[in-house]
């Protein structure tokens, strides 16, 4: 599911990208008088510097019927509202309610996304350096992936917590879920403090 989002995504960005990149040099080439030097055929569109993008008959053709103005309002709230939509969908990440476990009888075990997300929180959050440590368990329930954030300490030591974190805590959390593979993203955050005063 993920691997196919990163195609469509690409895919989408990609054929908008071309269209951008179509309609904005067509009319970059006119402008420049460019189509004219190099012999473009007199059919292109927007071929000349003084030829405009859209004539006043183009802009005025359907002013007079009824339906005009809320056809394009409506399309352009459709796209407005998609538009929307897909960058809330690159931005979110989906928190998995729970993660399915194979139990090697032909069966599947379901955990709990928020217990597994507790226990990882409690484990790295006992390290020594460590403050405060959230957990964020995204993916899909078959194969999923973690988002660990931590809050270190002025005296905590990032290479030491992120050694703890490999070492330890997520081969528990692959053991959980039974998985031999739990990519993990880790964000790392000093606590802010105030300067010791010297007497």
């Amino acid at each position: 599911m993920h691997q196919a989002r990163l195609i469509v995504n690409r895919l989408l960005l990609g054929a908008c990208g071309l269209v951008l990149l179509g309609f904005g040099g067509t009319a970059l080439l006119g402008g420049l008088d460019l189509l004219r030097r190099w012999h473009f055929p007199s059919a292109w569109p927007w071929d000349r510097p003084q030829q405009v993008l859209l004539s006043d008959a183009d802009r005025t053709r359907w002013n007079d019927q009824g339906w005009w103005w809320p056809v394009v309002i409506a399309a352009l709230a459709v796209i407005l509202l998609f538009s929307l939509w897909w960058l809330l969908a690159q931005v979110r990440r989906r928190r998995l309610s729970e993660v399915l476990v194979d139990t090697d009888d032909g069966e599947t075990a379901q955990v709990n996304g928020r217990a597994l997300e507790d226990a990882l929180s409690a484990e790295a959050g006992s390290f020594p350096g460590v403050d405060r440590a959230a957990t964020r368990l995204v993916g899909r329930r078959t194969h999923p992936r973690t988002w660990l954030s931590l809050r270190l300490a002025p005296h905590g030591d990032p290479a030491r917590t992120v050694a703890l974190i490999a070492d330890e805590a997520l081969p528990h959390a692959r053991d959980a879920v039974g998985t031999d593979r739990l990519p993990t993203e880790i964000r790392l955050r000093a606590t802010s403090h105030r300067a010791d005063r010297v007497l």
